[in-house]
């Protein structure tokens, strides 16, 4: 089967990936918390051929500095709930959503996700993340995030159980024999017995495996411990990249650390996030930036980039360059948004202007022009080996969201880079993932 663009409606906020979303003009407002408002986006995203919809999630409130409680309270709803009634009024499209495997347990996890792949027919996805924010952490027992280290330790060994848990039943276990009594056979039925440094769980699972065999791994961490976590577990890795050079260089090393635990480059596809921004002319575009960018008020700007560094800045000249930074090996917080940071530094960025970019996209890069130059860019990407799709990071939603779908996506067919015939099975077919070999099944037949 011929490769094909892999592309995903990305949900930061539920208006957009500016920051500062819900201050755009023709931004919703209590609507976000409705499934009217959701089923209207994800069917007109299933229609035009989108492959899936991804939820982004935190389990608190962002409120470290003072300013975000008003500004930036990033309030959303529930994930797994909104997938599942999602799944309800969709067909085809991948339903896919971050869950923290700092803050949950892997067997309610692996249940949710069990569930979802069921009801949607094999669409589930599982953003696997680790977890980074103080804020998370107080809502959970504790007064601070779990170290860096011990996280992605944490992260191995809940994922590897989250996935015995899934093969803890074989593909042909149900037999449901009305005569016999026979529910299922009890010897492809299997607990895990796991006694690990971090979980003891006896299982199997009270969910049949997954239509998928494992619902599709997303890792989105850019950190060596995330790369190799990614590299080991996932099918996806969101990645920020600004260049197709350093896309190259980004899959040059995944190939290396895939290659280490015994897998083939393309058991793992990678989606850079993009910001798309559709305009009739260069002076449209700047003004729509410009627009997005005023959005942000210079404290919540501000207190973006104290986050991502876990230093206060406030009170620092916005025009001057920012101060030495935290080592990397030893900070605790999310590695990939303080390597983004030291970047724009050592290009010699301005403390204003990299509050700019991290408030205003994340540290995305724009993709903006007409649909014809969009599309250029991303069949650029694509040609060169830099993507194997992107996380479509719309600015604003509804605005970006439908223009997208309805301009660009037509000319992306028509250049036979997407696939044009609805698709059919379960989201690992569509992706060219194969479904995973059940572990238990395997033994049994040595």
């Amino acid at each position: 089967m011929e490769n094909k663009l892999i592309l995903t409606g990305f949900f930061f906020n539920p208006q957009g990936d500016n920051r500062m979303s819900w201050r755009y003009p023709s931004a919703p407002e209590r609507e976000i918390f409705t499934l009217d408002y959701y089923q209207k986006l994800v069917l007109a995203a299933e229609r035009a051929g989108l492959d899936a919809i991804f939820l982004a999630d935190h389990v608190g409130i962002w409120d470290s500095y003072p300013s975000n409680i008003v500004s930036y309270a990033n309030a959303r709803l529930e994930p797994i709930t909104l997938l599942s009634a999602l799944a309800a009024t969709t067909q085809r499209i991948g339903l896919f959503s971050t869950i923290s495997a700092s803050y949950s347990e892997p067997y309610n996890v692996a249940r949710m996700l069990a569930s979802l792949d069921h009801i949607s027919k094999g669409r589930a996805g599982w953003n696997v993340v680790t977890s980074g924010m103080n804020e998370e952490a107080m809502n959970y027992g504790r007064d601070a995030r779990i170290e860096h280290s011990s996280r992605y330790k944490r992260a191995e060994e809940y994922v590897t159980l989250v996935k015995e848990l899934w093969d803890s039943w074989e593909d042909d276990a149900i037999k449901i024999n009305k005569q016999s009594g026979d529910f299922a056979d009890p010897s492809k039925v299997h607990r895990v017995d796991h006694r690990g440094e971090y979980f003891k769980v006896r299982g199997p699972l009270n969910v049949p495996r997954p239509l998928q065999g494992h619902p599709v791994i997303i890792q989105a961490g850019s950190s060596s411990d995330g790369r190799n976590l990614a590299a080991k577990h996932a099918d996806l890795n969101f990645a920020l990249l600004r260049s197709i050079e350093e896309g190259q260089q980004y899959r040059a090393d995944f190939n290396n650390r895939l290659a280490s635990f015994g897998r083939k480059p393309e058991s793992l596809k990678i989606l850079p996030g993009i910001l798309p921004i559709i305009a009739g002319s260069a002076a449209e575009l700047e003004e729509k930036k410009r627009l997005l960018e005023s959005l942000v008020p210079d404290q919540v700007a501000i207190d973006l980039v104290s986050s991502w560094v876990g230093m206060d800045l406030s009170g620092l000249d916005l025009d001057a360059p920012l101060p030495k930074l935290p080592d990397e090996s030893t900070f605790d917080g999310q590695r990939t948004n303080l390597v983004k940071v030291k970047q724009y530094q050592s290009e010699g960025l301005t403390f204003r202007q990299i509050s700019t970019i991290v408030a205003s996209a994340g540290s995305a890069p724009i993709v903006g022009g007409t649909p014809k130059e969009i599309a250029d860019e991303l069949e650029a990407w694509f040609r060169a080996g830099a993507a194997d799709g992107f996380a479509l990071m719309f600015p604003t939603i509804p605005e970006d969201w439908d223009r997208f779908l309805e301009e660009v996506m037509p000319e992306l067919k028509r250049r036979g880079l997407v696939s044009d015939d609805g698709g059919g099975g379960t989201i690992r077919d569509r992706l060219r993932l194969p479904k995973p070999e059940n572990t238990f099944s395997r033994r049994s037949a040595k």
